[in-house]
């Protein structure tokens, strides 16, 4: 049997299980550089068990849809966020937690200029740019020991075109 997912639009609410949507929705908090640049302040919770925060640079291979989602990750010990450096839509797929194992995924489609921040825990695909090569800034926890679990399904799941 195979499981079909029509990927959602990216929105603050529908993700909220998840983590946290990174972008610039709204008025800025607060105008700086002479009024020229708006700041959108603190738009993700971190959250690390040890270690510390650092950054990192992923630089993914293009996907398309329909796409098999084989495996998905979760990172016990801290967040992680997804900050684009290219400005093209990415696949986010994101998966409840049942019982230690991911329950069923929902996928969403970012924008350019929206980034995620999975919350400790979440069972999360791969980057996954959708027209080009994507660059992602990523913020995650640095630190000793093992912070990455993965969960490859057994049953075919196909993620569609809107």
């Amino acid at each position: 049997m195979t499981l079909t997912i029509t990927p959602l639009p990216l929105t603050p609410e529908a993700f909220a299980p998840f983590g946290d949507v990174l972008d610039t929705t709204g008025a800025p908090d607060k105008m700086i550089n002479q009024g020229l640049c708006g700041r959108y302040h603190d738009r993700a919770t971190l959250d690390f068990s040890d270690g510390q925060a650092g950054i990192s640079i992923f630089d993914a291979e293009a996907r398309s849809l329909p796409l098999t989602l084989d495996m998905v990750e979760r990172h016990p010990d801290g967040s992680q966020a997804f900050i684009p450096i290219s400005r093209a839509p990415y696949l986010v797929v994101v998966a409840p937690d049942a019982g230690g194992q991911p329950g069923t995924p929902v996928a969403f489609i970012a924008q350019p200029g929206q980034g995620v921040n999975y919350h400790r825990n979440t069972w999360h695909g791969v980057c996954a740019p959708l027209s080009d090569q994507g660059q992602f800034a990523v913020i995650d926890r640095i630190g000793t020991g093992p912070n990455l679990q993965e969960h490859w399904f057994k049953e075919e799941i196909r993620i569609e075109k809107p």
